[in-house]
């Protein structure tokens, strides 16, 4: 767990500096925005009905029960609106997809019977938006995450990580990873974990999805290798 803010810092210019590529190009690299702050990023300023305060500080505590225990969100920095709930949502996809709204800022699961679990998201920064169909190639629980030899050039103190970061608490893609394909390729586009709900409701990344690390672990266990990803136009 980090305990100061200079690490705080540090993990967030991990989380938040991973290479971005040209928008609309699944076939090239890319990953999360570069060089963003905890001061740059502002809160949402509305919010809804739905799960109640005391309700969001249970669904958003910490997880002890994982390999790296995730300590509790802090929900002060989450706009309510936010919060994961069922929501009713007209889709002719199969239950089970995954439908992502970069204009909303939101991630569904389309559920059937008109309904949907919704969860607030972090997506592409402008000149970074992406669309199109895609399918979850493989997933990984505490991902190794390996930058890309773009960003160290830029970034030289990414280099001690060129053979590959462990994952933990640390790690930019956090506790859970949905790596997205297209035509059997993977696009290096990701559905991440973020403990940084700071970035939930803005365009922060190069195309990259992040959600809430509680959020992201109930959404990995529903979703099975295969599952279709569908990314709407901003």
């Amino acid at each position: 767990m980090i305990t100061d803010g200079r690490n705080a810092d540090a993990r967030m210019a991990h989380e938040m500096a991973l290479l971005g590529r040209e928008p609309g190009l699944a076939s090239r690299r890319a990953f999360l925005v570069g060089a963003a702050s905890l001061g740059a990023l502002g809160l949402a300023g509305c919010s809804t009905g739905g799960m109640s305060a005391a309700e969001a500080r249970l669904a958003y505590g910490p997880v002890p029960t994982e390999k790296f225990p995730i300590p509790a969100t802090d929900i002060s920095r989450l706009d309510p609106k936010y919060y994961r709930r069922t929501v009713q949502y007209a889709s002719k996809e199969t239950p089970g997809t995954i439908i992502v709204d970069p204009a909303k800022h939101y991630v569904y699961r389309v559920e059937g019977d008109g309904k949907a679990t919704r969860y607030g998201a972090n997506v592409g920064r402008d000149g970074f938006r992406w669309s199109g169909d895609a399918y979850v190639g493989r997933k990984a629980e505490w991902a190794t995450w390996t930058p890309p030899k773009e960003m160290i050039a830029r970034q030289p103190e990414a280099a001690k990580y060129a053979g590959g970061m462990p994952g933990g608490l640390d790690n930019p893609l956090g506790a859970r990873t949905l790596y997205l394909y297209q035509d059997g390729k993977y696009t290096l586009y990701t559905i991440y974990a973020s403990s940084h709900p700071e970035s939930i409701g803005k365009g922060v990344t190069s195309g990259c999805v992040g959600l809430l690390s509680q959020d992201m672990i109930d959404l990995y266990g529903k979703t099975p290798v295969d599952t279709k990803v569908v990314v709407l136009p901003a």
